[in-house]
């Protein structure tokens, strides 16, 4: 599933590419998975807007929305006030993507939303195994702190005294937006921690190494472009690099970067989990 890096990467590439373009057509697939708002309020909100702007919250990308002109137009011939300002909210889930091509290229099978654009290209949402979600809302807000924007006070309050391993809390939306099974790992190496641990037993000295930590991997991972693993490509198409910095994640049994130790893996709620049982206590 796209992390945090990865999802930055994409939101800031469709930024750059579809900002100030207009959405003139909406075609939605028959599958109704993928919708969490309903066809008719996702073509109804989307068309006849304006791309003011797309950017990440937590793992979602938000398509921030403008009435264009044939919007406020049509509004003043029924006296009605102008549509407000609305988002477009997309989750990749698992294997999501989202493409800006030309209207000749080829319409993938797992396609499930086309935006014809008004500079002639097609903004389409592909994802084979149906688990992102594609809804409309206004004043979309996420739970969870952003951990690139978080301050130290913050961040240790919200995982002080809780009991679960130090892995679980990182994954926990509600707590802390973004960050995934790939970060967290990264992370709890730097900072030198187990995954296991039960965040009650970690110091505020700790907390406030591993605070860096996470900040560090997330903007590294970013300038590479995320993380190639499995499917996810950025807004253009291209894998990220990240992955050949990975440090633990997917290294099982391999020689720890540092001690050379042989790198293990366990399991953690259902989620794998890479540390090295040397430099991590």
């Amino acid at each position: 599933m796209p992390e945090l890096p990865e999802v930055e990467t994409i939101a800031r590439g469709l930024a750059s590419r579809v900002s100030g373009d207009e959405i003139e057509s909406v075609w939605l697939g028959q599958k109704p998975e993928p919708l969490k708002s309903t066809a008719q309020e996702i073509a109804a909100t989307l068309e006849h807007t304006r791309i003011a702007t797309v950017r990440r919250v937590g793992k979602h990308i938000v398509f921030d929305l403008e009435p264009n002109g044939r919007a406020r137009a049509r509004s003043r011939q029924s006296h009605l006030p102008p549509t407000a300002s609305a988002q477009w909210i997309v989750h990749l889930g698992m294997t999501g993507r989202l493409q800006v091509c030309e209207p000749q290229t080829e319409i993938l099978k797992h396609t499930h939303a086309i935006l014809k654009l008004a500079s002639g290209r097609e903004l389409r949402f592909v994802d084979p195994r149906r688990f992102g979600r594609l809804s409309v809302t206004r004043g979309f807000e996420a739970a969870g702190i952003e951990p690139l924007e978080a301050d130290f006070d913050p961040f240790f309050a919200l995982f002080r005294g809780r009991k679960t391993p130090i892995k679980s809390a990182l994954l926990n939306q509600k707590l802390l937006r973004g960050v995934g099974n790939i970060y967290a790992d990264e992370s709890l190496f730097r900072a030198g921690i187990r995954p296991r641990r039960s965040a009650s037993s970690i110091t505020r000295k700790q907390w406030a190494k591993l605070l860096a930590s996470v900040k560090e991997v997330l903007q590294e991972a970013i300038a590479q472009g995320g993380s190639s693993i499995s499917d996810y490509v950025d807004a253009d198409g291209e894998e990220g690099f990240f992955q050949l910095r990975h440090r633990v994640y997917g290294r099982e049994g391999e020689p720890c970067l540092v001690c050379k130790t042989p790198v293990k893996r366990i399991v953690i709620a259902g989620r794998s989990s890479h540390y090295c049982p040397k430099c991590q206590k």
